[in-house]
């Protein structure tokens, strides 16, 4: 079974089954913030998608609409397909600690 990979900056998303674990709708569409210029991964639709906050570091994003645009400021749109998709953010390895990829 092949599975959609989807990158955008230093965001990620997997198509996914929908979770079974508690999920917690976030009031926005904003997958992540940049560190270091203010910027935003968000969708653009506001009708197209729920966002959620899983258990753990991760959120899932399910697309209701035929599709949705995944924006930045620095980056080209991406047009995802209705469906559930787990967002993370890239991690790196500094040898302090793992941390978060700042866009």
């Amino acid at each position: 079974m092949l599975t959609s990979l989807y990158r955008h900056g230093d965001v990620f998303l997997q198509a996914t089954l929908p979770p079974t674990g508690p999920l917690h709708l976030a009031p926005h569409l904003t997958l992540a913030h940049g560190g270091t210029t203010g910027h935003a991964h968000r969708i653009a639709e506001t009708h197209a998608a729920h966002l959620y906050d899983g258990s753990g570091p991760h959120r899932y994003l399910h697309v209701t609409a035929a599709h949705a645009t995944l924006t930045h400021e620095e980056h080209a749109p991406i047009r995802l397909p209705a469906g559930w998709y787990r967002v993370w953010r890239q991690r790196e390895y500094t040898p302090v600690a793992v941390r978060v990829v700042l866009d």
